[in-house]
């Protein structure tokens, strides 16, 4: 018995000192975490806001080159925003830009003009548009399945979002997307035209 009481007069001492430490230890790790929170924050913001972020393609406006497979499964890109921050887009490229019909709205459509380039449009009002200066023309992939320049005309590059870069999504398209023009698309070679 007196071996027991003896015991328990040395484990009380020492249960507090450990009950401390894991207190102590359990505060430590509280407090870097709410730290590394109000870091992590803020630097995700930044990087979402100025460098990079992911969005699902949906629709099928730019289709084959996105969503082959219809609406059974959706391509998701990463859209740069850091390449795109001097609005330096170029012809055959994929952006996402701010909807001119729907400022809630962001829109993935392939540049095929920039500001001075004559185009033949595909149901635009006017058969051939000059592109004015500080806008671009953007269209679809699939004709008559989407809403871009043909319907609205060209578009400010001040509603310029992003370039999408890469194909993230599913594994079996990942790829890296690089500029180019659909056959038959593209700025009038205006030489070509007068001749």
């Amino acid at each position: 018995m007196v071996l027991i009481m003896l015991i328990a007069t040395l484990y009380s001492p020492l249960s507090s000192f450990l009950m401390a430490q894991q207190t102590t230890a359990g505060r430590r790790y509280l407090r870097a975490f709410v730290s590394g929170f109000f870091v992590a924050v803020p630097v995700t913001v930044t990087v979402l806001d100025r460098f990079a972020y992911v969005a699902r393609v949906e629709g099928a406006s730019m289709q084959p080159f996105f969503n082959p497979e219809g609406g059974l499964k959706s391509d998701i890109v990463l859209l740069n925003r850091w390449s795109v921050r001097n609005y330096q887009v170029q012809r055959g490229d994929i952006v996402s830009i701010v909807s001119p019909k729907n400022p809630q709205q962001k829109i993935i459509k392939r540049v095929i003009g920039l500001e001075g380039d004559f185009i033949r449009t595909l149901g635009y009002k006017n058969q051939y548009v000059r592109v004015p200066d500080g806008h671009f023309w953007i269209e679809g992939d699939h004709h008559g399945h989407s809403l871009d320049s043909n319907s609205f005309g060209p578009v400010s590059v001040g509603l310029l979002h992003g370039r999408a870069s890469h194909i993230i999504w599913p594994p079996s398209r990942w790829q890296q997307i690089k500029p180019s023009l659909p056959p038959n698309r593209g700025p009038l070679d205006t030489k070509e035209e007068e001749g």
